[in-house]
């Protein structure tokens, strides 16, 4: 079984991140998941590719303790974030959370708080290629 929380240049199957989260309790009600996916415009630019870099170590480790504070504020049953370092095209993959809880609403509200948290805690940076050249990102909540 793959880690709940981990950082790759692969992309991933979300239903077999889905399937790995139910297989840890039949006690889950509600699973909520969240993908961020590649877009092909942004800020009034066209964006031909994203390349996302990341302080590994302290990534994966920040990611770790989001997991957990997540189980810890919403009473989650489990949870699994799924984070690409690569550079992606329009229409890939780049990040998955899912939250796994007894009632949907802590599902919703713990995915929701995940990404949130991801995106100003994590050290990871993304870059966008466009026609007028790279460009560095600042994270948005």
């Amino acid at each position: 079984m793959k880690d709940q929380v981990r950082i790759q240049e692969e992309d991933f199957s979300q239903d077999e991140e889905i399937a790995a989260l139910k297989a840890s309790c039949l006690r889950m009600g509600g699973i909520a998941t969240f993908l961020g996916c590649a877009r092909d415009f942004s800020e009034g630019r066209e964006v031909s590719r994203i390349s996302f870099e990341a302080y590994g170590s302290m990534a994966l480790s920040e990611m770790k303790k989001l997991r957990l504070d997540a189980i810890e504020k919403f009473g989650l049953i489990d949870a699994r974030i799924v984070h690409r370092i690569a550079t992606v095209s329009a229409g890939d993959n780049i990040v998955f959370i899912a939250a796994g809880a007894e009632h949907r609403a802590a599902a919703f509200d713990a995915c929701r708080y995940m990404i949130d948290e991801l995106k100003m805690r994590v050290p990871i940076w993304k870059k966008e290629i466009t026609p007028e050249g790279d460009a560095w990102v600042s994270p948005h909540p």
